[in-house]
């Protein structure tokens, strides 16, 4: 189950998996899905994370 989080502004979805934050729901759904059946990260998809835009 994607956690939210509902004191950030914008409202942010996490992956409980991996703990990456998404501003889309589907995302940190998908995120989620991958890292609980591969036991890692996919890259196309943590690439819309918001930690990767901290970084740019």
């Amino acid at each position: 189950m994607v956690k939210i989080l509902d004191k950030e502004e914008p409202v942010l979805y996490q992956c409980e998996e991996c703990g990456f934050h998404y501003k889309e729901k589907e995302l940190a759904e998908k995120c989620e899905a991958w890292c609980r059946e591969h036991q890692s990260c996919n890259l196309e998809i943590t690439r819309h994370a918001v930690e990767e835009e901290k970084t740019l």
